[in-house]
Parts: C-alpha cells; sequence; structure tokens
C-alpha cells in the first residue's frame, strides 16, 4: 500500500483515513467469531501490512489458531513503554437480525456496519494505524510503543492478554495501557461527555444446579429440578443485589448532574443513596431504559442468567437443572461476598460452581498519560467533558494490570445523538460513524504521538 505522508512532517490525512478505513474493512470481513475465535487470519492480515512497512513483530498461538500480534517501535528508553491494546475475536451474531452483512464491512447512512465495529476492531485498527504513522514519520520517541492485537477477550482473555502476560510478560510490560470501552460521546442535555474508563467490574461466572426428583413428564410434581430452577432464574431477575458505591461511579455521576437539564441535575446524585435509588431506577427505567441499566450496572453488582441446561428428553422430569450466570462483581468487593449476595436471593438448596473469576481494577487518575487524553480530547472537540469511568464489564486491562501498567479504556469515537454506544456493544446492527472513526483516528495518533516523542535535552 502506497505511503500516506508528505514530504517533511504533515500527514495528507484524507489518504491516511482512507487507508485506515480500507484496514478497518478487512478485518471486519474476517469472521474471529468466539468461539472458535480463529484469530490467526486476522493476526496474518496485520503481519501482511507491517511486513511492508518494515516493522518488526511476533505472531504468539496459545494453541492453533488462537494468535496473538505483538509489534514495537523502539524508544530512547528514557521512559517506560506504552501499549495499544485490541482483541481480535467478537461476540457471535444473529444475523437474520441485522439489517446489513454482519461481516460485511457496509456502508450505509454514513457509518459502517460489522460485529466488532465499536468492539474492538476499531481500536485494533487505529492502534495500528498509529505505529505505522509513527513509523513513518520517522518520530523518536523516548518510550518504546507496543502494539498487541490479541485473541480471546471475548472469552475471559485466557487465550490471549492472559496468556501473552503469563507466558511472554517481556513482550507486553508497558508503564501505560491504551484499551477499550472510553472517549466515545456521551450526551446529557447539551453537555458532551467523554468517559474515560479508569475502572472495570471483575467477573464470576457461575452455575447454578437445582436437583430434583425424576419421573415421568405426564405427572408434574413439586420436586421438578427444571420448575426449582426456573424459580431461581426469576428470582435472580426480578432482584437488585445490594448497592456498593466506589468513588469513580460517585463521581461519574455527579459529574454527569452537572451538566444535566432539571430534574436530572437534581435526581442523578439521589441515586447514590442506598435508600433511594432503587425507586428513582423504576422511574428511570420509564423514562430512559439504557440509561437505568448502564447506572443501576455500575452501583451493584450484578448476576445475567444466560444459558439453560435441564433433560433430554421432553417426556423425562430430570433430576438435575442448571443456569450458567454471568456475574460482574464491584472492585473492592469479595467474591464470596458475592456468592453470599447470590445465596441469599436463589436460597440454599442450590449449589454454586464458579467457573471463572477475577477481581475488579481501578485505576489512578492522577497521572501524566491521564492529562494528556483529556488534552487530546479537548484539543479536538473543544466542547469534550472529559470524565472518569467504570465500566460494567471487564477488559484485557485486568490482565496487563498484573505487570503493574496503569491501564485506560481509551478508543475515541464521536457519536452521533442516535447511536448509543452500549446498545452496540454485543447487540445488533453494530456500526460506526466514518466521521466518528476517523476523528478518533486522529485523536488517538496524535495523543500517542505527543506522548511519546523524545524531548529535547
Amino acid at each position: 500500500m502506497a505511503t500516506a505522508v508528505k514530504t517533511g512532517a504533515d500527514l495528507d490525512w484524507d489518504s491516511v483515513e482512507a487507508e485506515a478505513i480500507a484496514h478497518f474493512k478487512a478485518l471486519l470481513r474476517i469472521d474471529t467469531t468466539n468461539p472458535p475465535g480463529n484469530e490467526i487470519e486476522a493476526a496474518k492480515y496485520i503481519a501482511r501490512v507491517l511486513d511492508k512497512e518494515g516493522i518488526d513483530y511476533q505472531i504468539l498461538e496459545s494453541e492453533p489458531t488462537r494468535a496473538s500480534l505483538v509489534a514495537r517501535l523502539r524508544g530512547t528508553g528514557k521512559k517506560d513503554p506504552l501499549l495499544l491494546n485490541g482483541h481480535l475475536d467478537v461476540v457471535p451474531v444473529d444475523a437474520d437480525k441485522w439489517e446489513h452483512e454482519p461481516f460485511g464491512a457496509v456502508e450505509a447512512d454514513g457509518c459502517i456496519w460489522g460485529r466488532g465495529a465499536i468492539d474492538m476492531k476499531n481500536m485494533v485498527t487505529m492502534g495500528l494505524m498509529s505505529l505505522i504513522l509513527l513509523a513513518r514519520q520517522g518520530i523518536e520517541l523516548d518510550r518504546d510503543v507496543i502494539f498487541a492485537a490479541v485473541a480471546d477477550e471475548e472469552a475471559g482473555s485466557h487465550k490471549g492478554a492472559l496468556f501473552l502476560v503469563e507466558e511472554h510478560p517481556e513482550l507486553v510490560r508497558a508503564e501505560y495501557v491504551l484499551n477499550e470501552v472510553g472517549g466515545h460521546t456521551l450526551y446529557m442535555g447539551d453537555t458532551l461527555y467523554y468517559p474515560i474508563q479508569v475502572s472495570e467490574k471483575g467477573i464470576c461466572w457461575f452455575e447454578l444446579t437445582a436437583s430434583g426428583e425424576p419421573g415421568h413428564g405426564s405427572m408434574p410434581h413439586p420436586e421438578n429440578a427444571v420448575v426449582k430452577i426456573a424459580r431461581a432464574i426469576d428470582k435472580l431477575g426480578r432482584t437488585r443485589l445490594p448497592q456498593h458505591n466506589t468513588e469513580i461511579v460517585e463521581e461519574f455521576v455527579r459529574a454527569l448532574a452537572a451538566g444535566a437539564p432539571f430534574p436530572q441535575s437534581k435526581l442523578l446524585p439521589l441515586m447514590l443513596s442506598p435508600t433511594l435509588a432503587p425507586k428513582l431506577l423504576d422511574v428511570l427505567e420509564k423514562q430512559n431504559r439504557d440509561q437505568a441499566i448502564g447506572l443501576n450496572a455500575m452501583l451493584r453488582n450484578t448476576a445475567s442468567p444466560t444459558m439453560l441446561s435441564g433433560g433430554t428428553k421432553v417426556n423425562v422430569i430430570p433430576s438435575n437443572a442448571s443456569v450458567r450466570v454471568d456475574g460482574r462483581v464491584i472492585p473492592g468487593q469479595r467474591i464470596d461476598s458475592f456468592i453470599q449476595e447470590i445465596q441469599k436471593v436463589v436460597g440454599d438448596e442450590l449449589k454454586i460452581t464458579v467457573l471463572d473469576q477475577h477481581d475488579g481494577t481501578v485505576f489512578d487518575t492522577q497521572t501524566p498519560l491521564y492529562d494528556a487524553i483529556c488534552g487530546a480530547l479537548v484539543a479536538r472537540e473543544p466542547r469534550a467533558v472529559p470524565v472518569p469511568y467504570m465500566i460494567p464489564g471487564f477488559t484485557d486491562s485486568f490482565a496487563y494490570a498484573r505487570l503493574g501498567a496503569t491501564c485506560y479504556g481509551f478508543s475515541p469515537v464521536k457519536l452521533r445523538p442516535d447511536l448509543n454506544f452500549t446498545r452496540m456493544y454485543h447487540g445488533h446492527n453494530e456500526r460506526i460513524p466514518i466521521d466518528g472513526f476517523t476523528w478518533g483516528l486522529q485523536v488517538l495518533y496524535g495523543l500517542v504521538r505527543d506522548f511519546c516523542r523524545a524531548v529535547p535535552s
């Protein structure tokens, strides 16, 4: 692919953006649905791009086809590295529910549509292009800039970021990491907020099992394990677990209230009251369901039943039935305390088996990189109000934190008011505005260049 650099230091952004969009579309068209993942095909595509640029990289497979790619531009070493992270895998799709082919990278309504457009092949592309542009421009760096395109984030990071951290730490050890779920436009009245992810919940994925009395399906009885598990699921669906406020969430809610119109400006801070929050959430759910769901998930541990299993024959009442549950745990809360909260809801008769778990994270906002992120946003969008944010989910950041990194979710994208960021995560019709994507590329590259470039002594 032809170079996208003018003579001198200035970039031909029209050419750069066209190149970035071409790479983005190519990655979206590679089906990396996890399971099975098959991230090797996306890693090979990136490798071909880096080969043309003369940038060194390694492809590492945790098992066949489960590949991650790590590339590095060397700096003077005066400062510790910055890592740009993006995961290559995506979640499954219900293709018949989409307006456009989920792996077609279709342009429509000013957007590029495709699974991974927001989560998170946009950030993979922006990180790749940032590395390429630094190399092409010959920017002298005081920090190494590492680019990691990893496998398996959607299933817990075991075959991707955790594999790199545990088996190849020398490749990804960094002072700072820039990752997903932050830097998107959030509208509140006339205020344009840009959340910066500095905290995320931990996971406790568990299986809930009910035991009962087997029998013939023609003769119902109260000891039916399927009925017991159904009752437990219903209770989990209707119950809000105890509220656990955190400093980050309190700051986020108060910041939103400061820019919100009346009456939200008065009601939002009341969400921080464990006594008032449940009633206010009930009211908000009728007015703005997405906002109510998001705030609820930031204020407490949550448990979402997702996978049912029971009998093997329609006319046989089984002796066991189970459901797998996606549990998310507030940073600072212990897993055993969370399990106690669940057991209180479903009762002691049901068995809880933990399948996977890790703690939540909180990262310091008093750092030069956090300040630089805020500055980069405001420079490109003067109306932007950056705010620290805790996501209800998790990212690969928990893995890099084990090496001591400070990790921020910052994959910038400017969104229109009609595009709901959180609804597109794992939802139908995932898409990203073309101009919002290219805006994000300029923001990210400018941030990385200015934060990592060598300072004359």
